[in-house]
């Protein structure tokens, strides 16, 4: 083989359209994630949403979707709840004032869940609230609109699958209807129902969020996640997706139990129930306590998360009253307390105080949450800051502290000891302010052992 040699200007042409590539590249990266950051603030900073769980299950107050197919009922009784399901007390104004005074920023609502009952007037199948139940109405759009009118964020939960629906492979946990690779004619006529109602969603309400659920049934290239994502965001690119579309979401969602450690994702919500149930169930009466609601709530918080907290509605639409009564408790200490709530960010590590904590966005105001009565003082350790400034958040009360344990000879700050008096305990939790003089800054070595002769 005879050797070939490139020109050095060739080369060189080469190499800078190489380094153009990359830069372009990196470039592309930068944006992109700028504009994921951007819209992703006002979730960041909301902090806190209210889950609604309403359909059909509310008449029996049974599980939602499951219980037909775990076969605790048959499907037919199920189904009968459509004759009960009237919505005749409902009052979307209503709930959005409450959802708003609890000190939430946006709420999610079920229009279909894994049972396939819409709340909305779907031009796909009869199977809805106008033209199969009771109520004989759209039951949504009126909610959306209460929701901006109180200038609440709108989300909009919905079940990739559809258990009552045909056309759909899976049925109950024992039956499937179909194996996809062996009818795809028919998977296809499931994918234009239930993409069109997606669009239907889009165009009539426009979420701000789209809460997906159901996706473990089958893979992302068969429920054709880029196809979907590009529909949603080309109608609206700022919509935020939950990470249950096959780990194509903007954020994660643990759900029910409170994360021991710190999640690793960027952006994440905790869904969690009041009781042990979703939707409404009349015997279902083992309510968390408000303390206990703001306790995991601080914790979600200090971890950098949101919580989405959950209510179901009877079927006539009205609230139950412990639910109600739950969320004007939180509401009120939400209110007192925002300053270190909306648009915090992670607090500090547990080693350093022992409870939740919050961080102002300049990260220069350190919040602590206080648990019951400390009995005079509580400790933060290794603050490498001068603070220069304590007050009680939501009373404005100045306290004093005092450093322990700093030696001249030691870059080890010591141990901050804070006075609370007892008159300013808050009855839920109390939370203090600590003005830093700088970005916060803290101790993190193994201590040094000081030898002397």
């Amino acid at each position: 083989m005879q050797s070939s040699q490139i020109p050095i200007r060739v080369l060189f042409t080469i190499i800078l359209s190489s380094l153009f590539m990359v830069t372009a590249l990196k470039a592309q990266e930068s944006d992109t994630y700028k504009v994921n950051h951007e819209k992703m603030q006002w979730f960041q900073d909301a902090k806190l949403g209210i889950f609604i769980h309403w359909g059909l299950y509310a008449v029996n107050g049974i599980d939602e979707s499951w219980s037909f197919y775990n076969g605790y009922i048959s499907h037919d009784d199920y189904l009968k709840q459509t004759k009960e399901f009237t919505a005749k007390n409902y009052n979307p104004e209503a709930w959005a004032e409450l959802i708003k005074k609890s000190g939430a920023k946006y709420s999610v609502i079920t229009s279909k869940h894994h049972d396939g009952f819409a709340l909305w007037n779907s031009k796909y199948g009869d199977f809805n609230a106008v033209k199969s139940s009771a109520a004989k109405k759209d039951v949504l759009g009126p909610f959306v609109k209460a929701l901006r009118k109180n200038n609440l964020k709108v989300g909009i939960y919905y079940s990739l699958p559809d258990w009552s629906y045909g056309d759909y492979t899976h049925f109950l946990r024992d039956s499937l209807r179909y194996k996809t690779k062996e009818d795809p004619k028919r998977w296809n006529t499931f994918l234009k129902y239930y993409q069109g109602q997606l669009k239907e969603i889009a165009n009539l309400y426009d979420p701000d969020l789209y809460w997906f659920d159901g996706d473990w049934e089958h893979s992302s290239e068969e429920w054709e996640v880029p196809k979907v994502r590009s529909m949603l965001f080309e109608k609206n690119p700022n919509t935020i997706l939950n990470s249950r579309l096959q780990g194509s979401g903007d954020y994660a969602t643990p759900e029910q139990g409170m994360p021991i450690t710190k999640p690793k994702d960027k952006y994440w919500e905790l869904c969690m129930t009041m009781n042990n149930s979703w939707g409404f169930q009349k015997n279902d009466h083992d309510y968390k306590t408000p303390d206990q609601i703001i306790g995991i709530f601080s914790d979600v918080i200090s971890n950098g998360g949101n919580l989405l907290l959950d209510i179901g509605p009877k079927a006539d639409g009205t609230i139950p009253k412990e639910q109600v009564n739950i969320l004007s408790e939180l509401g009120d200490w939400t209110a007192k307390h925002k300053e270190a709530i909306y648009g915090s960010r992670a607090g500090i590590p547990k080693e350093h105080f022992y409870g939740p904590t919050t961080l102002s966005k300049d990260k220069k105001t350190l919040y602590l949450f206080v648990k019951g009565n400390p009995n005079g003082e509580i400790v933060v350790r290794g603050l490498k800051n001068k603070i220069n400034r304590i007050w009680v958040v939501g009373n404005g009360t100045k306290l004093s502290h005092k450093v322990v344990g700093k030696v001249y000879w030691s870059h080890y700050p010591g141990i901050t000891y804070i006075d609370i008096p007892e008159h300013v305990l808050d009855d839920h939790m109390t939370v203090l302010a600590l003005l830093l003089d700088k970005e916060v800054d803290l101790y993190r070595e193994d201590g040094a052992v000081i030898e002397s002769n």
